[in-house]
C-alpha cells in the first residue's frame, strides 16, 4: 500500500497550506482519490498526472465543502469513475452514495467508511487498517470549525483506542500519534465549552460577544469561523439545560419546569 499527497494551491486562514488530496494505491496500481479539492485546473492536472498509468477505482469525499468537493465531478467524469459521498453539496452531486460501515474496494485492499458528524453533519472518514483519512474531522496543526458540538465530541471519542497509528488529514501535516492528538481535540473542545459558559455568565448575549471574550488570542480574520463553533457550543449548552440559545440570543437563566 502506498499513500501520496497532492497539495491544492488554495492556502488561506481557513485552509492552512491548502487542501490535501490523497491518492491511495494498493501497491499494484489500483488507486482511489480522496478529496480532489477546489475548482483549480492546475490541481486537477496534477492529480491526473500523478495517477497516469494506474487504474482509478473512484473519487471520494470526506464532505462536500467548497475546498474539498467542486473538482470531484469533473475529475471523476474525466477518469470515467464514480464520485462518492453521502450526499450533494455546493458544486457537487455524488454518483455513488456511501454510508457508515461501507467497504470500498481498491484492488486488494478495502477502505471502510466511518461516519464522523460534527465539523459537518455529513462528514466521513476513510479507514484502511491502522490508518485513517480524516478529512476535516482532525487536521494537522490546528483545531477545526464545528457545526454540531455534541455529535462532534462523540465522533472524536469513537476513534479513540481503535488502534490507529496514522492520520492523513484534509489540511496540514500527517499525524503519527492519533490518540494523543484526538485526546487534545477532546480536551480543547471541553475547555472551550466551559469558557463559552463563563463568557455567558460574564454578560455575553450573542455568539459574537462570546467570540470577542473567548477568542482574544485568535486572529480576527478567523472570527467568522470561531462564531460557528461558538454557536455549536451554545446549542450544546442549551441541550444540557445550562442556558437557552434562541434566534441568535443567549438567555443565561433558563426557566425550570
Amino acid at each position: 500500500m502506498r499513500i501520496e499527497r497532492v497539495l491544492a494551491n488554495n492556502p488561506g486562514p481557513y485552509t492552512g497550506p491548502g487542501t490535501n488530496t490523497w491518492i491511495l494505491d494498493d501497491g499494484a496500481g489500483q488507486v482511489v482519490i480522496i478529496d480532489p479539492g477546489p475548482v483549480d485546473s492546475e490541481h486537477e492536472e496534477a492529480i491526473v498526472g500523478r495517477v497516469a498509468g494506474r487504474d482509478v477505482a473512484s473519487v471520494l469525499l470526506a464532505h462536500p465543502h467548497v475546498d474539498h468537493a467542486p473538482r470531484a465531478n469533473p475529475l471523476a467524469r474525466g477518469l470515467s469513475v464514480p464520485a462518492g459521498d453521502q450526499g450533494p453539496g455546493p458544486q457537487f452531486d455524488p454518483d455513488q452514495s456511501v454510508r457508515d460501515g461501507s467497504l470500498i474496494e481498491v484492488g486488494e485492499i478495502a477502505l471502510e467508511v466511518v461516519f464522523t458528524p460534527g465539523h459537518s453533519m455529513d462528514h466521513l472518514c476513510f479507514r484502511v487498517g491502522e490508518v485513517l483519512f480524516s478529512g476535516d474531522h482532525v487536521i494537522g496543526g490546528s483545531s477545526v470549525m464545528v457545526e454540531s458540538m455534541g455529535p462532534y465530541l462523540e465522533s472524536l471519542r469513537k476513534l479513540l483506542g481503535t488502534g490507529l497509528t496514522r492520520l492523513y488529514p484534509g489540511h496540514g501535516a500527517e499525524i503519527d500519534q492519533p490518540d494523543q492528538v484526538i485526546d487534545w481535540y477532546v480536551a480543547h473542545r471541553l475547555q472551550r465549552h466551559e469558557e463559552v459558559a463563563i463568557a455567558v455568565g460574564g454578560g455575553a448575549r450573542t455568539a459574537m460577544e462570546v467570540v470577542e471574550m473567548v477568542y482574544q488570542d485568535v486572529d480576527r480574520s478567523l472570527y467568522p469561523l470561531a462564531r460557528r463553533s461558538v454557536e455549536a457550543h451554545l446549542v450544546l449548552l442549551s441541550e444540557e439545560g445550562r442556558m437557552v440559545f434562541e434566534e441568535g440570543i443567549i438567555f443565561p437563566n433558563p426557566p425550570h419546569t
